[in-house]
C-alpha cells in the first residue's frame, strides 16, 4: 500500500495518502483560516488546527514528581527514512521579481534540470513549486532498523 505525498502551490493541493484507505488533506477555510479533512474509506471528518481549544474546568492533576522520558528518534534515522522516498515530480517556475537575480539563477537552473528535476525560470510572476513523492510503510520501516 503506497503512501504518497504531493504539494502542488498552483491547484493549492496539499495532501498524504495512504492509497485506497486514507487521505488527508489541508484546504482554505473562511472561518479557521485552514482546515484539515480527513477521509476514511467514504467516511469525511473536518478538523481546525487553529481554533482554540475549550478550557475544560476538570482538568486532571499531573504530579510533577513523575516525569516521562521520551527516546528521541536520531537525525541519521530521520534523514534514511526521508531517502527511503522516491521523488515521482519536482517542478520548480519561479520569478526573483529581479531581471538581474533570474538572468543569474538560468544556468544553474540549466543544469539541474538534467538529473533532479523540472526547474523553470520566468519573468511573469509566477512562483510555483509541485512535489509528488511515494514510498511503502516497509521502506520506512526497514529504514529505522538498517545501521
Amino acid at each position: 500500500m503506497p503512501i504518497v505525498l504531493f504539494i502542488d502551490t498552483a491547484t493549492n493541493q496539499y495532501y498524504i495518502q495512504l492509497k485506497w484507505l486514507a487521505k488527508a488533506s489541508i484546504e482554505k477555510h473562511l472561518e479557521g483560516l485552514i482546515r484539515i479533512k480527513l477521509k476514511i474509506a467514504f467516511l469525511n471528518f473536518y478538523f481546525y488546527p487553529l481554533r482554540k481549544k475549550s478550557s475544560s474546568k476538570d482538568k486532571k492533576l499531573v504530579n510533577e514528581n513523575t516525569v516521562k522520558k521520551r527516546k528521541r528518534i536520531g537525525i541519521k534515522k530521520i534523514l534514511r527514512m526521508l531517502r527511503s522516498f522516491k521523488v515521482k515530480r519536482f517542478l520548480i517556475d519561479i520569478d526573483t521579481g529581479d531581471c538581474m537575480t533570474n538572468a543569474k539563477l538560468y544556468p544553474v537552473y540549466g543544469l539541474l534540470n538534467y538529473g533532479i528535476g523540472s526547474f523553470n525560470i520566468n519573468y511573469e510572476g509566477r512562483n510555483r513549486l509541485a512535489l509528488f513523492m511515494e514510498n511503502r510503510p516497509i521502506y520506512i520501516i526497514k529504514s529505522f532498523f538498517k545501521t
